[in-house]
């Protein structure tokens, strides 16, 4: 996806074109202008000096040479970005209390106070973008804000560069990777430290008192980072928020009376105070909650008049404003690609005919714009609203040049600027709803080879779920065929073709060739893949069956409501509500499914028990004949399991006394669980501001309850896991415990009983790593079990020693990276899935393919029990800084991926640890495992790729949708890495199979 309105006619060459339109249009203005007198017509020599008019060419009157860029309004501009400022920071109770020389400003003082509207994705590198071109960027920018590429586009800072403006910048290392070799001096500092929360601010604070000292700036950007961190820690409401807030009061004090001190009586200086984004309620961003989309902007100029009445609400603005205002206030060029509005107010001391010339640049450079990317521009209603005051501008004008200065000119001028800026208004939504330039070459090439392979798993689920577990892609002999050089061919034609016409980039034309005709022979080999196994289908299906009574074969509830479930879950992905809402769907699934669970428990324990015995015996003679011919149902466990009335002939096997009643009671003990874990997080859009028990746990002033909570979740983790580990894991696994609860007391979640109120809290750096220490060494136990079983001797027994081995120290670094008041979702978590194996998945002796998919249907529904949702700013980015003391790149990533999908994964292993440990399954179980799995993922994914392509132009595509392809697509990836674990641990059936 292309950067939105990127021109098609050069970077940044726009003053050329600009200049012409402008010479045109004022020339048919102010033909006949010089038959002015008087007063009027000394104005207009004035003028002729000055450079603002100039005689026509052909001598026949005066022109208004507007091709120069208006002076600059003020001399010198700072622009305080405090990162995460929520509006209400300032403008609420905060701000009164911590921050009281900013309200006196906002108050009383000559400043003009808006609330910006951020655009998601709320993370910072594409709010920066934003402020800076006035665009709205692509939702990709929230992967590239990780490593943030140089900015190509028109923007204030190449502006003001080109211009001669001397740049100095502190801050977010971030502006100095998008604008490199832009400022004059600079000392970034990194980001993604979460853990910092003052130096990273005092490595800014520092130079203040020596750059206000100095004259030889023009421009001054400071990006404080201390607040954002404080948030992704501890929350908006911590207490650690109201001395930064008064920190950044003190910081802004002293800066605009340096200011103040400095001022010329030529030009004034300005203070620009804004944040880039907002914080929702549990301190992330990256959404569009009201907290996260939210941020103040002050404008603070001796040039403002005082206040004389109290503030009254703010005027919201778009947060794209600020690169038009800047720009006119600088005397620059309004960017390129900005669809900002000029904020008239700071401008609004000017003379009418100034407050006229910005804001017709303005609507010129919107309408330029909305020409290069909209075809039929004259019929927008911005553009026409736009002409229409472009030409009451132009009669105005000749009114101010014959010396009227009467009321009547006044009055049109308030009317010529209220059109003015209802087309400004007008062309910035239009303008805005085009937010990119869809690479549809190279969505179609991706969505191609992506529904390729989910076909091809489909079609490959008979042989895949036989008792070989087969899953061959047959595409030997079609790499030889004619028809895979043909398709090769005519692809390679295609992408010549559309490569050589396209008149915008195109990711996948700028692929080297050798690339490109291996993703082209990717795409033919699959296809002939497809057709191969669809052939054999047909021939197989020309066949006489082996056994005719495979058709009595009935579903059972089970099978239904995986099926629905399955299709229901799918279809609703094409729904913004449901996506939004998406937990929904899952606790409803499996709420579901425990009631189902529930009856089929009942009828092996009371309806089946009492069959006639004859009969029993018949209908599992019939279905071992059904499991010994038929390749096309999954058998992992003896044949008389394949269906409801043969799993009564073993009732006598079946749990009796107080088992039970256990296992009729486990389907109710989880539906309690999962109610519990409902209440403990609020996630999604719709509720998600409603008060939960986990924002109980973790105010202040229930600090106590929550030590105990955790306390008794660390104890409960202990005894659920333990059962299967070694001795030496299970040392390992309590003092590891034990140091995730030191962790959480040394930096102030929690407390010890002899802990005092006021002792400091560190990062708890010696504390994580003792922890990790534990989590590398049981790990470690565990793969050296399953090295030994896969090469030295083929020992089942030590291979599940070793799975649960690397499951414990798993459940470990989780519960490492949770925080405190989630812990009981980890508790919760082990004794869902105990209850289950005893008492549910080992009596009704289901096979492989059902167990995987409620390990998939629980892993997602735990997915959304800690919190998380399909928004960015549930991400708890700093799970990835746990133990660190600088910011690493790939341990940051990986630890952030893990917390988040903790649920997902953690169910993902436990299904490999019991599929491997059961001995009563044959060694087919584990693939039949691993391919459900990867089944059951591929179809959602490849059905949401084609709905989202469809859906480009949704009004929700970039808040909704677009949050939820780039979750889908970390998922993907921790799929493949499962199922590559599942082959590897699977190596053993590959050989016996081969045998």
């Amino acid at each position: 996806m292309e950067p939105p309105f990127r021109s098609r006619r050069g970077r940044r060459g726009q003053d050329a074109g600009w200049d012409e339109g402008l010479e045109r249009t004022m020339r048919i203005w102010f033909t006949g202008a010089g038959r002015g007198s008087g007063k009027r017509g000394l104005e207009s020599r004035d003028e002729i000096r000055n450079g603002t008019c100039a005689p026509e060419a052909n001598g026949g009157g005066m022109v208004s040479n507007w091709t120069k860029i208006p002076p600059p309004l003020f001399k010198k501009v700072v622009i305080v970005l405090i990162d995460a400022l929520r509006d209400d920071f300032v403008f609420g109770s905060k701000g009164k209390q911590f921050m009281p020389y900013t309200t006196q400003v906002v108050e009383k003082g000559t400043s003009y106070s808006f609330i910006a509207e951020a655009k998601p994705p709320t993370v910072t590198m594409p709010r920066i973008k934003a402020l800076m071109t006035g665009s709205i960027p692509g939702f990709i920018d929230v992967v590239v804000n990780l490593n943030s590429p140089a900015l190509l586009d028109d923007n204030l800072i190449w502006q003001a560069k080109t211009a001669g403006k001397r740049i100095i910048f502190y801050g977010d290392d971030t502006w100095v990777k998008l604008f490199p070799k832009h400022f004059v001096e600079y000392d970034g500092t990194t980001s993604f430290f979460v853990s910092d929360f003052t130096e990273v601010d005092d490595n800014v604070t520092r130079h203040l008192d020596r750059v206000l000292k100095r004259e030889d700036w023009d421009l001054l950007i400071l990006h404080y980072l201390g607040l954002d961190h404080i948030g992704h820690m501890t929350g908006p409401n911590s207490p650690l928020v109201g001395p930064k807030l008064r920190e950044m009061d003190n910081i802004l004090k002293k800066i605009h009376i340096s200011l103040l001190s400095k001022e010329e009586a030529s030009l004034p200086n300005l203070l620009v105070v804004c944040g880039d984004h907002g914080m929702s309620e549990t301190g992330s961003h990256g959404g569009s909650s009201e907290g996260e989309v939210h941020t103040p902007l002050l404008f603070i100029s001796s040039a403002f008049g005082k206040r004389s009445a109290p503030l009254a609400q703010p005027e919201h603005v778009q947060q794209t404003d600020l690169a038009s205002t800047l720009a006119i206030g600088l005397g620059l060029p309004i960017s390129r690609n900005s669809v900002g509005n000029l904020i008239l107010p700071v401008v609004g001391g000017k003379t009418m005919r100034e407050q006229l010339r910005f804001a017709h640049l303005n609507g010129f450079q919107l309408s330029r714009l909305l020409q290069e990317n909209t075809p039929a521009y004259e019929k927008d209603p911005g553009y026409e609203h736009f002409k229409i005051a472009e030409k009451s501008h132009g009669n105005w004008i000749k009114l101010y040049l014959e010396g009227n200065n009467s009321e009547i000119l006044l009055n049109l001028g308030k009317k010529v600027l209220k059109q003015y800026l209802e087309a400004l208004k007008t062309l910035s939504s239009s303008l805005s709803k085009q937010v990119a330039q869809y690479d549809m070459y190279s969505m179609m090439v991706g969505t191609v080879i992506i529904m390729e392979v989910l076909i091809l798993l489909l079609l490959s689920v008979p042989k895949a779920l036989s008792k070989q577990a087969e899953f061959e892609v047959p595409l030997s002999p079609p790499l030889f065929s004619l028809l895979f050089y043909l398709m090769c061919l005519m692809l390679c034609a295609v992408h010549v073709i559309v490569c050589t016409s396209a008149e915008s980039l195109c990711y996948f034309c700028s692929m080297s060739w050798l690339t490109a005709v291996g993703v082209m022979m990717l795409i033919s080999a699959l296809m002939c893949g497809i057709l191969s196994a669809i052939a054999k289908i047909f021939e197989n299906y020309r066949l006489p069956p082996k056994n005719p009574v495979m058709s009595s074969y009935n579903w059972s509830e089970i099978d239904v409501l995986i099926l629905a479930g399955t299709i229901g879950h799918v279809l609703s992905l094409g729904a913004s509500s449901f996506i939004e809402e998406e937990h929904q769907t899952w606790y409803f699934l499996i709420n579901t499914l425990c009631l189902v669970l529930c009856q089929e428990l009942c009828r092996n324990n009371f309806l089946l028990k009492d069959h006639d015995p004859q009969h029993n015996t018949n209908v599992k003679q019939n279905f071992d004949s059904i499991g010994e011919s038929s390749d096309c149902k999954n058998i992992d466990i003896p044949a008389a399991s394949n269906s409801k009335v043969g799993k009564a002939t073993s009732s006598s096997e079946f749990i009796k006394g107080s088992d039970k009643w256990i296992s009729l009671a486990t389907p109710w003990i989880i539906l309690i669980c999962c109610r519990l874990l409902r209440s403990l997080n609020q996630t999604g859009v719709q509720w998600a501001h409603r008060p939960d028990f986990g924002h109980w746990l973790t105010s202040s002033e229930h600090k106590s309850e929550l030590s105990f909570l955790a306390a008794v979740s660390l104890l409960m983790i202990f005894f659920l896991v333990q059962r299967r580990c070694s001795l030496v894991s299970k040392i390992a696994m309590a003092l590891g415990l034990l140091g995730v609860y030191s962790y959480r007391a040394a930096i102030g979640n929690v407390a010890f009983p002899w802990q005092h109120e006021g002792k400091d809290i560190s990062k708890g750096i010696t504390e994580a790593r003792f922890v990790y220490v534990f989590v590398l060494g049981i790990v470690f136990t565990g793969t050296k079990d399953l090295l030994k079983s896969q090469v030295i001797s083929a020992d089942s027994s030590t291979k599940s020693t070793g799975l649960w081995e690397v499951y414990s120290g798993l459940v470990l670094l989780a519960a490492l990276l949770f925080r405190p008041h989630n812990l009981p979702v980890l508790v919760f978590c082990l004794l869902i899935q105990t209850l289950m194996t005893k008492y549910i998945w080992i009596p009704l002796k289901l096979d492989a393919a059902q167990i995987t998919i409620m390990h998939y249907w629980f892993g997602q529904a735990f997915f959304y029990f800690q919190g998380n949702s399909n928004g960015i700013a549930t991400v708890d980015i700093s799970a990835g800084f746990v133990g660190l003391d600088s910011y690493v790149e790939i341990p940051a990533i990986f630890l952030t991926a893990f917390a988040t999908y903790a649920g997902p994964f953690l169910w993902a292993i436990h299904l490999l640890c019991y599929l491997s440990s059961e001995v009563s399954r044959n060694s087919a179980a584990v693939g039949h495992g691993c391919f459900c799995y990867a089944l059951m993922r591929s179809i959602p994914v490849a059905i949401y790729v084609v709905l989202v392509t469809g859906l480009r132009y949704h009004l929700f595509i970039w808040s909704v949708f677009s949050p939820k392809l780039l979750y889908e697509g970390v998922h993907v990836f921790i799929t493949a890495a499962v199922c590559l674990f599942f082959t590897a641990m699977d190596q053993n059936h590959a050989y016996r199979v081969q045998d």
